[in-house]
């Protein structure tokens, strides 16, 4: 396979991946367009090889940058801004799932704190309300924990963890 075929796919992979995340297509595909690139891209750049607009473009490197995986980068006597991502794919991972726990986890937490201000209703419909709430709570609770933990890991506690799951 051609180096050009094997990036396209990785990019179109990459994209599909995205919308796995929580993130839409295009911004996965700008990403995944970073990731493997060897030298910072401007926003022209990556509008020609993706073939997509200057807002689409723009809009998705402001959000790669708010997810703390894509940053701006110098370049010497050049106007023009350049990106780049974070290599690091056990830091990406990091990062996105410490904005998914922010972003998703952290909302549902609040909402159980809300809902546990029950008025009205019988003592059999608030009884199984709050078994059920308070099962997907507990739930969500742990889930956060370890999404936490992963988030502040280090390399060799994901490994070791990855290792006890795999035996």
């Amino acid at each position: 396979m051609k180096l050009t075929e094997a990036k396209n796919k990785f990019i179109q992979a990459w994209g599909t991946l995205g919308s796995e995340w929580g993130i839409n297509r295009t911004m996965a595909q700008i990403h995944a367009l970073l990731l493997i690139s060897p030298e910072a891209l401007s926003a022209e750049d990556i509008m020609e090889q993706l073939s997509i607009s200057r807002g689409n473009t723009n809009m998705n490197l402001r959000s790669l940058m708010d997810w703390g995986i894509v940053y701006k980068e110098l370049v010497q006597g050049e106007r023009r801004e350049f990106f780049v991502a974070e290599k690091d794919i056990l830091k990406v991972a990091r990062q996105i799932t410490k904005e998914r726990r922010k972003r998703e986890l952290e909302p549902v937490l609040k909402l159980f704190t809300e809902l546990n201000e029950l008025e009205g209703g019988s003592k059999v419909e608030v009884e199984e309300f709050k078994k059920v709430t308070g099962d997907i709570k507990d739930l969500t609770l742990r889930v956060d924990d370890l999404l936490e933990k992963f988030s502040k890991s280090d390399e060799n506690w994901f490994y070791k963890i990855l290792v006890q799951m795999m035996k």
